[in-house]
């Protein structure tokens, strides 16, 4: 699969780590930045940059890391046709998918582990949409505001 990937300076290490295991697991990865170190920079600059690769078809799904996820989220879900989901757990991670298509999933560099994180992707990554009437119905609405 083909996966977008972009971070601010909190969740850099995070993005790298996940990075590696995912190019391991044969996944093309685009990493739209942060890409020099931990220097501060500004979330939505780099959520923008996945996001678009999103919307032009370049990628099938975007990873964004900071410190919550929420910033990341909330800057995301301003673009028409992003589902984006800050996700904690597993639960969410499948669910995120099965019921609302997420298709960009935020992360908390500072809410979940290494380990979790990694979980979380691969929970993500592999959980299809369940393409009920109920489902579509309800991200038809969504997309309608």
């Amino acid at each position: 699969m083909k996966i977008a990937v972009g971070s601010d300076h909190r969740g850099f290490n995070l993005k790298c780590y996940l990075k590696n295991i995912l190019s391991e697991e044969g996944h093309e990865i685009l990493d739209f930045g942060c890409s020099l170190d931990t220097s501060s920079v500004d979330y939505p600059d780099f959520t923008k940059l996945v996001v678009e690769a999103l919307m032009k078809c370049e990628v099938e799904r975007g990873i964004l890391i900071c410190a919550t996820g929420i910033g990341m989220c909330m800057t995301a879900n301003k673009f028409r046709g992003v589902r984006a989901a800050t996700v904690n757990d597993l639960f969410t991670a499948r669910l995120s998918r099965l019921h609302n298509d997420a298709n960009v999933l935020c992360l908390g560099s500072e809410v979940v582990g290494q380990g979790l994180a990694e979980e979380i992707v691969k929970v993500w990554l592999t959980t299809p949409f369940a393409n009920e009437e109920r489902h579509l119905r309800r991200i038809e609405k969504m997309e309608a505001f």
